[in-house]
């Protein structure tokens, strides 16, 4: 399997552009010259790809989408794309070196790409053409800007987290599910012998998604973050067993838990539940 290392020969190969920086590119699709099939590959950097009214020939009776895609490093391209050569659209293109040095910038959607598509409205497209029109201002200007250009690749992503909420509360069904698999997860893991505390990656590998995809997908449709959630199941299991079974003490709580030091459960309780579990205890006791 061929692996792209850099922006300049995967667009030679695909026929797109050829780049103007080694870190960020950006371009616009000219359908009609780009290399629909071939091999599956992997890009050793970011993409970004908005494809507007994109129809696949093997699928003739589907209506086109307008959608946002996404690749990270190490995630296969399958072969062959298999586009009618008549949609449009624009790339960003960016190096792990700028995703890490502005890490910030970027909050988790580039992972989306293991799992879904973002599928645009008519309206969407307007906006994301608006700004990669600002974007390809900055880009092809000969004294560029890089903080602007970031700033509006900031943008572009802030506009992806909004149109990926609609997406989730437009059809809750389809992400009902993933809440329901990790909340049972948690039940599961719990309902035999621990030797550590879970967390969200656990989760996510037990679920086949990446943990940030879970995470928004979870802090979506039960306003808590994935790990606040685990947090509140601990302390109800906490609870229950402080209460119901008398002869643990808090030693042997923790250690149930998956905690590796009870000092640490201790004060973990404290912090959620604004007594330690001693006191709690007594509270029961009054």
């Amino acid at each position: 399997m061929k692996i792209y290392k850099d922006f300049a020969t995967y667009n030679q190969e695909i026929g797109l552009s050829r780049p103007l920086d080694n870190d960020i590119d950006v371009g616009y699709y000219d359908a009609p010259k780009i290399k629909i099939a071939c091999e599956a590959v992997v890009v050793d950097f970011y993409r970004i790809s908005i494809k507007i009214k994109y129809k696949r020939k093997s699928t003739p009776d589907v209506a086109p989408v307008s959608a946002v895609f996404f690749n990270t490093p190490n995630l296969i391209i399958e072969p062959g794309w298999d586009a009618e050569p008549d949609f449009t659209g624009m790339y960003l293109q960016l190096s792990k070196k700028i995703i890490e040095e502005n890490r910030f910038l970027f909050k988790t959607y580039l992972d989306y790409g293991q799992h879904e598509a973002l599928y645009l409205t008519d309206e969407e497209v307007e906006e994301v053409s608006a700004v990669f029109k600002l974007m390809m201002k900055y880009y092809e200007s000969e004294k560029r800007n890089f903080n602007v250009l970031l700033s509006y690749v900031n943008v572009l992503v802030s506009l992806v987290e909004a149109f990926y909420k609609r997406q989730f509360s437009t059809d809750p069904k389809q992400y009902n599910h993933v809440v329901t698999d990790f909340q049972q997860s948690l039940i599961d893991y719990y309902n035999r012998p621990v030797q550590q505390l879970p967390n969200v990656q656990y989760f996510a590998d037990q679920l086949g998604l990446t943990a940030n995809y879970l995470g928004d997908i979870v802090k979506h449709f039960t306003q808590k973050s994935a790990l606040e959630n685990i947090h509140d199941f601990v302390i109800k299991k906490a609870k229950e067993l402080l209460m119901e079974n008398h002869q643990m003490n808090t030693t042997e709580v923790a250690y149930e838990l998956g905690f590796e030091y009870p000092n640490y459960f201790s004060k973990f309780f404290k912090k959620q539940v604004g007594l330690s579990p001693k006191e709690f205890r007594q509270e029961l006791i009054k």
